[in-house]
């Protein structure tokens, strides 16, 4: 039997990267995965990948959007044990470019969005549930341009820290997830083709201690840790996964 036998989960932003190779563990382990994401396409794509899974279409940034999403997951009427609040969006932007409608898509999607996502889930979620919230490591190193992602970020380590106090009464434990530089589309996707893509996956590699980007594969795998039974005593933590970048 697998770490997740005949539990339900839900991975926001499950098409692609951290999200995908998540659900993918997370069904793996047994559980039926609810993914969700704003390209249908891509959504129907992943569910064949991930088999055990179910794809509702919908932006976490949109109230109506969530409603349905929830609606869904209610009616398979088995509630809700892990909840992966992974969905965000990044781009660089020093101070003396950001701009208003930067700072509302980062928070918007990256914070309302996360707060919302969970709220929401509250009246499904089983006793005993796993809420892992999606950090990064950028929270603590001060890169340049990327200001206002990492106060996103910031606020949902925050975040992580009361809805674990708030919710232990429910037995619910609340953590959050923080990769280092991991090998994704997303992270393709910041630089504006593929050769400063490399150029970008390079730069970061090297300041890796262990030499390398991270594989989602990798930072699945302690999404599925802290799913599990395996972290019971694990609660309002940060984890990091970032082949040593914040640690040595």
């Amino acid at each position: 039997m697998g770490l997740l036998e005949g539990r339900t989960a839900l991975v926001t932003g499950g098409s692609s990267g951290i999200g995908l190779a998540s659900a993918v563990r997370l069904a793996a382990e047994g559980a039926h995965v609810f993914i969700t994401g704003r390209r249908k396409a891509d959504l129907d794509e992943a569910v064949e990948v991930i088999g055990s899974a179910t794809a509702v279409a919908g932006d976490i940034a949109n109230p109506a959007d969530l409603d349905r999403l929830y609606e869904t997951v209610r009616d398979r009427g088995q509630g809700l044990d892990v909840l992966f609040a992974n969905a965000s969006v990044a781009e660089f932007a020093p101070l003396t470019q950001i701009t208003e409608e930067h700072f509302d898509t980062l928070f918007g999607i990256n914070v309302r969005g996360t707060v919302f996502t969970v709220q929401k889930a509250l009246p499904l979620l089983n006793e005993g549930a796993s809420i892992i919230l999606n950090g990064s490591t950028n929270v603590d190193g001060g890169a340049e341009a990327f200001g206002v992602y990492a106060a996103t970020k910031a606020a949902t380590r925050s975040f992580s820290r009361t809805w674990a106090n708030e919710l232990k009464e429910r037995g619910i434990r609340v953590n959050t997830i923080t990769p280092g530089p991991t090998d994704t589309p997303g992270l393709s996707g910041l630089a504006p083709d593929p050769e400063q893509a490399g150029g970008l996956k390079r730069h970061l590699a090297a300041h890796v201690p262990l030499g390398r980007l991270g594989r989602p594969e990798e930072i699945a795998a302690a999404v599925a840790f802290l799913a599990s039974e395996q972290s019971s005593f694990v609660t309002g933590s940060s984890l990091y996964v970032d082949g040593g970048l914040n640690q040595i």
